[in-house]
């Protein structure tokens, strides 16, 4: 195009150029015309060459876009998204200008003797890449905009995910929590070592005349018992050298053992010892 538009310009000067013996009626039409309609003619010839210089300069601004925003995927960066959308707008407004210049040329050159053919057809290129310019700087900004907003709707995306996430997180630590204070409740275990006469007094256990011995039945005292772990609880020092175990444990899951002259219990089989009862109660003497 712009191949085309040059070699029709470059004809239009050998029209304006000064010859030697050889007339042809372009140059009887431009010596019949006043010096000063030849200079204005002139004058918007020229004017003219360099609009076709500045729309060929325009398409190189607006590729220049183009690869801009490939190259950044849609103007991700917040800066640089607004400087392409100044620039576009500086395109449009040029390209306006352009427009309304080439128009009022095509007006004059009309009144001319040098309007032919051959720069109809320039004028005619020259307004059709104005709007194909105008055109694809349109579809450029809808690029933008477009990309704009679907950073948008991807960052709002990532924060809902980000927002899941914090709840999820939240709720695994808190089952997390609640399933530990479970297992630490479910392996709580109290045992307490006196003697029968304490036990009594504290309702332990209770006695009577003719009548079986029964374990924390009534209101008995918590207070006298130790909170320990299943897990850890494995032996108990009973400081006495007599031990009786009041509560039901199964045989083999413990032993009772001399250590110094003193009663110790080592509880042997932790899970089995407890399957019974959490209580464990032992008798000094």
């Amino acid at each position: 195009m712009k191949k085309q538009i040059i070699t029709s310009l470059a004809a239009l000067a050998l029209l304006c150029a000064c010859g030697n013996d050889k007339q042809s009626k372009e140059q009887q039409n431009l010596m019949e015309a006043s010096k000063q309609e030849l200079a204005e003619a002139v004058s918007e010839r020229d004017q003219l060459l360099r609009l076709v210089g500045e729309v060929s300069s325009g398409m190189e601004q607006i590729k220049h876009i183009e690869n801009i925003l490939t190259l950044s995927k849609s103007g991700e960066n917040k800066s640089q998204r607004a400087q392409l959308l100044a620039d576009m707008e500086t395109i449009q407004k040029t390209l306006k200008e352009r427009r309304e210049q080439l128009e009022q040329l095509e007006a004059k050159l009309k009144k001319s003797t040098l309007f032919n053919k051959e720069l109809q057809t320039t004028i005619e290129a020259l307004r059709a890449q104005i709007e194909s310019q105008a055109t694809e700087i349109e579809d450029l900004r809808t690029q933008l905009t477009a990309a704009k907003e679907r950073i948008g709707q991807l960052r709002n995306s990532v924060d809902s995910l980000n927002t899941a996430v914090a709840n999820v997180t939240t709720e695994k630590d808190a089952a997390q929590k609640a399933s530990v204070q479970l297992e630490n409740e479910l392996n709580t275990c109290y045992y307490t070592v006196d003697t029968k006469s304490n036990l009594k007094k504290h309702k332990v256990i209770e006695t009577g005349f003719l009548r079986k011995s029964k374990l924390m039945k009534g209101d008995f005292d918590q207070n006298v018992f130790v909170i320990s772990d299943k897990r850890t609880l494995t032996t108990i020092n009973l400081k006495s050298k007599k031990a009786k175990i009041r509560t039901n444990h199964p045989a083999g899951s413990y032993e009772l053992v001399e250590n110094n002259g003193q009663k110790v219990l080592r509880i042997t089989k932790p899970q089995q010892f407890w399957e019974l009862s959490n209580y464990l109660v032992v008798q000094t003497d």
